[in-house]
């Protein structure tokens, strides 16, 4: 077993130390899968891509890109999958892009929604787009920090997906504004992603 040791900023400067304990995926594949609450597309409504993704030039994904929404937060599954589908309208409809725009999103009621899904190219962060996983969290994060299970879900996402050689051990964590002239992923957010495992302050 091994542990991941990360610390939450609240916007009052306090320090909470989560431990989580992630078991091995060659022992409990099937029961770590379990505990990420993973809403497939299908789950969640997803319309049909207008085109395929292509896959990421560079895999496993070097690295992992943290973004937020913007907006309200949803704190149920039914609420979390009626904004996924808002989202993915936005982006294929106002954006004209051919999909939603991140691999992956998280509600703070503590579940993973499938977006593009792994080893495929995002349209969240250009520079990175090829060669990183795009986790964005729902909601608006600039003057709080995300709920703890939202917190919780990205990093049992982020130590599945380096177990299963979709992100590389060795990956480097980013929040979006370093890759790309944006205030996301919001003041607190960006504040707290700068005490998680692999975070580095220069992108490149």
């Amino acid at each position: 077993m091994s542990q991941v040791k990360m610390y939450i900023v609240t916007t009052t400067t306090l320090i909470f130390t989560i431990y989580l304990t992630i078991v091995a995926q060659e022992t409990t594949t099937d029961s770590f899968v379990d505990d990420l609450h993973i809403i497939t597309r299908e789950e969640w409504g997803a319309r049909a891509p207008k085109s395929p993704a292509d896959n990421l030039s560079i895999k496993p994904a070097p690295y992992v890109i943290i973004h937020h929404s913007t907006g309200s937060s949803c704190n149920t599954k039914v609420a979390c999958q009626l904004k996924m589908k808002g989202i993915q309208n936005y982006h294929m409809d106002n954006k004209n892009w051919f999909d939603i725009g991140y691999n992956f999103m998280v509600g703070e009621d503590g579940n993973i929604y499938e977006g593009r899904g792994w080893g495929k190219k995002g349209a969240h962060s250009i520079p990175f787009n090829n060669k990183s996983i795009g986790i964005c969290i729902i909601g608006d994060y600039r003057s709080r920090t995300p709920h703890v299970a939202a917190v919780e879900a990205i990093s049992k996402l982020i130590a599945y997906g380096v177990d299963n050689n979709e992100i590389k051990s060795d990956y480097k964590l980013l929040g979006h504004r370093q890759t790309w002239s944006t205030n996301c992923p919001g003041d607190d957010l960006y504040a707290m992603i700068q005490s998680w495992p692999h975070w580095t302050k220069k992108a490149k």
